[in-house]
């Protein structure tokens, strides 16, 4: 079976789960379509699928050649399979965290009167909706619905079910990880960093490497003073998409040293599993790979929303406790509870913080408080962090509930 995939451009969080799924359907053809973050993250692992398209005008032409389509929160791919009559799987990490300015039965309505004469048609017949709602929409009109399992899912299913027969076919999933890359990576390996910082994919619909770039400047200003604040790193590597390529570097201070790569998905696993100490930017995919590698990490301040609400639904548990908040530093600097105007906020506290010295000051001060506590942290604490949040987003293996929802080939089957 020939099979189209696309991931929203938000981070490599969606291209990441895209590349777990389709190792998981090696016996069909998986052709990758797509532009942005998602295609850089493609190219870096040309083994997870059989065609890369980079070309947008090409979909249609993917879409009448193809026999299923699997969406990681890509709303417009979803309309488009919609339109063009196949079955279309859509794969959600954030099921619970979109928001809704109307009620859900009147986007439930909306999508069963949608036009399907053509994309042109449908995308107009939504118009009103907002990005996140037309995400739900997404959900609404695909064949499956894969969501991983967060707090907050659990509601929004139940609000999904009362719909009845109008509502999809959901599916409770656990991790959506490379499962084959995590039981490759060895535990026992000798570490060749001393602290491992992941920060993701960074772009988004708002941030960008060279542009709304203020949280870039503000971790270059902090990393020298990293390594002249904790000399038990020695060696750094900072892993990130805005450090590919030419933009890869070494930053040097107190004879130490943080060099900043991009590193393919499956190396910088190895790194988790190896590496003692772990900061990441609290992203769900970074966070479901390092607890299933037995890592407890420590959450660096917040790039955009999504990893504010992450934040904030985990807040009871020991990840949350000791996550790096702009709110610690700047409390009185309001975050509107909105996709955009909340990143956009954090944008304007981290540019902030980087251009006054007390305001950064009082940065260095608190990273370096979380990192104290993270690093005191005792082995029992580790695995009991580990342990609630394992049991906090547990769900179904996602081969199970993928081989549920795509058919398996004839050839070789998921594993």
């Amino acid at each position: 079976m020939r099979i189209l995939m696309g991931a929203q451009n938000c981070g490599f969080g969606p291209a990441a789960e895209l590349v777990a799924v389709s190792r998981l359907l090696p016996g069909h053809q998986r052709v990758f379509v797509g532009d942005g973050v998602a295609a850089i993250f493609a190219r870096r692992h040309p083994d997870a699928f059989d065609e890369i398209h980079e070309d947008p005008a090409a979909i249609d032409r993917l879409l009448a050649g193809c026999d299923q389509v699997v969406s990681v929160m890509d709303a417009d791919l979803v309309l488009r399979a919609v339109v063009a009559g196949r079955r279309v799987t859509m794969v959600d990490s954030l099921f619970g965290f979109w928001q809704l300015t109307r009620p859900l039965p009147r986007i439930r309505d909306l999508c069963a009167d949608l036009p399907r004469t053509s994309f042109a048609a449908a995308t107009h017949h939504l118009g009103g909706l907002t990005p996140h709602e037309r995400v739900i929409a997404a959900h609404l009109l695909a064949t499956h619905c894969l969501v991983q399992s967060f707090p907050g899912v659990a509601e929004r299913m139940a609000a999904f079910t009362a719909l009845g027969d109008a509502g999809p076919k959901l599916h409770l999933t656990g991790s959506l990880v490379d499962l084959e890359g995590l039981r490759k990576a060895p535990r026992d390996a000798e570490p060749d960093c001393d602290l491992l910082i992941n920060i993701g994919g960074f772009q988004n619909f708002l941030l960008d490497f060279e542009t709304n770039n203020d949280y870039l400047h503000l971790l270059r200003r902090w990393l020298p003073d990293l390594l002249r604040d904790w000399p038990r790193f020695p060696r750094v590597l900072l892993c990130g998409g805005p450090f590919a390529g030419h933009r890869e570097r070494t930053v040097t201070a107190a004879g130490r040293q943080v060099v900043c790569r991009f590193l393919p998905q499956r190396e910088l696993l190895r790194k988790v599993a190896a590496t003692p100490h772990y900061l990441l930017t609290p992203g769900l995919t970074a966070l479901h790979e390092s607890l299933a590698l037995g890592r407890m990490p420590l959450a660096l301040h917040e790039q955009h929303y999504a990893h504010l609400f992450t934040v904030r639904q985990l807040d009871g548990t020991l990840f949350g406790r000791t996550a790096g908040r702009f709110a610690d530093v700047l409390p009185d600097h309001p975050v509107p509870e909105d996709d955009f105007a909340g990143t956009q906020a954090l944008m304007e506290i981290a540019g902030r913080i980087r251009e006054d010295d007390a305001l950064y000051a009082r940065f260095r001060r608190s990273i370096n408080g979380r990192i104290e506590q993270y690093v005191s942290l005792t082995p029992a604490q580790h695995r009991g962090g580990v342990g609630e949040l394992r049991t906090l987003l547990d769900g179904d293996p996602l081969p199970e509930v993928l081989a549920r929802t795509i058919p398996r080939s004839h050839g070789r089957h998921l594993s």
